[in-house]
């Protein structure tokens, strides 16, 4: 793509659960997918009337304990019996996952991230029709030496709401598989280090104040805004690329 939009982020900071991915050895591959699950997200900002917005990821992923590769699916569906409009959905991942590619989609600039995140990517939905959804292969890798989260928002197109928000999410296992050829991960769990010398007493808490950070150079801050749960206020525009 050849210009990013602004992002705005604000939502809910739950836990959810994936659905099953099996890694190959040196391969980031799904196989018999199980459900799909939008929990761990909230609607934020009202949408247009008759527009329900709202995402899935998988309940369970695997981690190639070699590549350190894994496959993850992220779902934008529209469940309202109206057109959706142009719409973004954003992937970005945190600590110990890092999103590599997104299919379709264009990657958001190191420098416009938030601060706490190692990655992300734009992907412009010209429309979804009501009921319809659009799924998205992601590319990711996982450190399991550390815990890792993932956010999907679902703004306008002019990045000034956000629809729908789920995550950032923490998944990984509390049972690590190092001799094994890849390690299930589960959303909504923090991870325990496979590496020799990780120090859980570093990990990020269980509960929603872990998921507070705040936003660097653009002078935007996340903030808390507690039990109606508003984490995220901004992510920075991303720079215009030249092509």
């Amino acid at each position: 793509m050849s210009s990013r939009r602004t992002t705005t982020i604000a939502g809910s900071l739950v836990a959810a659960s994936f659905s099953a991915v099996m890694i190959l050895p040196f391969t980031a591959a799904a196989d018999e997918p199980g459900p799909a699950s939008s929990k761990g997200g909230k609607a934020v900002d009202e949408a247009p009337a008759g527009v329900k917005l709202t995402t899935t990821l998988p309940e369970k992923i695997s981690v190639d304990n070699n590549s350190e590769e894994t496959a993850i699916t992220a779902t934008v569906k529209n469940e309202g019996t109206e057109d959706s409009g142009k719409i973004n959905l954003l992937v970005v991942g945190f600590d110990g996952l890092k999103v590599k590619n997104v299919q379709g989609c264009s990657e958001i600039a190191k420098g416009d991230l938030p601060e706490g995140s190692n990655s992300g990517f734009s992907c412009p939905v010209d429309n979804l029709a009501a009921g319809d959804s659009k799924s998205y292969d992601v590319d990711a890798t996982y450190d399991l030496s550390k815990t890792g989260k993932i956010c999907l928002p679902v703004q306008s197109a002019d990045g000034k709401k956000t629809y729908w928000q789920q995550g950032p999410v923490p998944f990984g296992t509390t049972n690590p598989s190092p001799n094994a050829p890849a390690t299930p991960l589960l959303l909504g769990t923090d991870n325990q280090p496979v590496a020799p010398g990780g120090d859980e007493d570093e990990l990020p808490k269980t509960g929603v104040l872990r998921d507070v950070l705040p936003l660097g150079a653009a002078g935007a801050a996340l903030m808390s805004a507690g039990v109606a749960g508003l984490w995220w206020s901004s992510l920075r525009r991303p720079r215009r690329q030249q092509v």
